[in-house]
């Protein structure tokens, strides 16, 4: 029984982990990333499609995205997907594909999202905490209900402490790496 209760919270644990790479990974660095375009839908032809769904994805130099659609009927709807969304980038349309020009990044900007990254690994802190909030209570349950010793109740809390350790270590160096990156000028 606590076997169980602790296999699954490592793959949990490792779950919010990469949710956060994942939303680091959308953050605006200062140089040029296609995964800004990820959550983008661009409605077309009747349903939502996002943009690497309708067009190729280029990143030919730093500061320049340019998305060329398979369709040209594409080109107008992709731009207006962009300028609605909230990357706040204004797409240029030249009639074959459209261009993201990425300014560069005001000091002020750099430390704004080096705050956000911040508050995104402390938010996957938390949610690693519930985790193993949930993991010990049901460790705690299983002592109650005769499944589980006293002897393995401490070592389940003793490995719960360990993994939680480990990936709070994991998450503060995921969000170094991206505040190092951030301020890269």
């Amino acid at each position: 029984m606590i076997d169980q209760i602790l296999k699954e919270v490592k793959p949990k644990m490792h779950t919010a982990t990469e949710n956060l790479k994942s939303e680091l990974s959308k953050l605006r660095t200062g140089r040029a990333n296609p995964s800004i375009l990820d959550d983008i839908l661009v409605p077309y032809y009747g349903s939502k499609m996002h943009v690497k769904e309708l067009a190729s994805i280029t990143v030919p130099d730093l500061s320049q995205i340019v998305i060329k659609p398979w369709e040209r009927n594409a080109l107008g709807d992709i731009e207006t997907a962009i300028r609605a969304s909230d990357i706040g980038l204004n797409p240029v349309n030249d009639g074959a594909q459209v261009r993201l020009i990425l300014p560069p990044m005001t000091e002020e900007r750099r430390k704004e999202i080096a705050g956000q990254v911040k508050k995104a690994g402390e938010e996957t802190k938390i949610s690693v905490r519930n985790i193993r909030r949930d993991a010990w209570d049901k460790v705690q349950s299983a002592e109650k209900n005769g499944e589980a010793t006293e002897d393995d109740k401490r070592s389940a809390q003793d490995e719960l402490n360990k993994v939680i350790a480990e990936v709070n270590s994991n998450i503060d160096k995921i969000v170094v790496d991206k505040e190092a990156e951030i301020m890269k000028i």
